[in-house]
């Protein structure tokens, strides 16, 4: 045997052997970067969008990916929950650490979100409360089960579409601050308005909670 031959021999024997260890997929990650026009994000349509770009940029965008939003019922269309639209599970960051296992592991004490767990498509930590800037307020829409938020007078900043007076829900991706649920990933508190700097004056910068369906 030719030694070209025996190294092509040994080459697919170490390849076969079984136990080595591959990563799952990514199937989670936070936002590097919101669209940059507040809570306006041309709707779950431009959410789901953006969501798509991001994970394109990291070569991880052969499957669907799903923003995590709640729309509110409005001009006769039903409302809308972020539990609904992000598939089954199981979900992995870019690291391949598991985050849950299914719809309602997710929503329970025992997934897996905290932020060195919540990691962006790159495989970066997002700052946090503590840190400067602080952006732990995450946009979601959202109650702590994952259904959409519907409180009176709460308008959900037309379900994405604009930039100016209103509100949403926005969750605590480091898992600590301020609000009714300060401890919430999803559903802490709501903000000022629906702008970028409204996003911002209470820390957070118009990210969201992105998600593979089907990879």
């Amino acid at each position: 045997m030719t030694r070209i031959a025996a190294l092509l021999v040994s080459v697919f024997v170490v390849g076969a052997q079984p136990g080595l260890h591959q990563d799952p997929p990514m199937t989670f990650f936070i936002t590097s970067a919101g669209p940059g026009d507040g809570a306006n994000l041309s709707g779950l349509e431009g959410a789901d969008r953006h969501c798509q770009q991001l994970a394109q940029a990291v070569g991880a965008g052969d499957g669907q990916w799903r923003a995590y939003l709640s729309t509110i019922d409005e001009m006769g269309r039903a409302a809308v929950n972020a539990r609904d639209r992000i598939g089954s599970g199981p979900w992995h960051n870019v690291k391949g650490t598991k985050i849950a296992d299914n719809v309602d592991d997710l929503h329970s004490e025992n997934a897996n979100l905290t932020k060195e767990t919540i990691l962006t498509e790159k495989g970066d930590v997002v700052n946090g409360r503590g840190d400067d800037p602080n952006m732990h307020d995450i946009i979601t829409g959202s109650n702590m089960d994952g259904t959409a938020y519907t409180e009176d007078g709460y308008n959900n900043c037309d379900n994405w579409s604009i930039n100016g007076e209103g509100n949403v829900r926005v969750g605590h991706h480091d898992r600590q601050g301020g609000g009714q649920n300060p401890t919430s990933w999803n559903s802490a508190h709501s903000s000022r308005a629906c702008s970028q700097s409204a996003l911002q004056g209470t820390g957070g910068n118009g990210l969201f909670f992105c998600f593979a369906v089907g990879r």
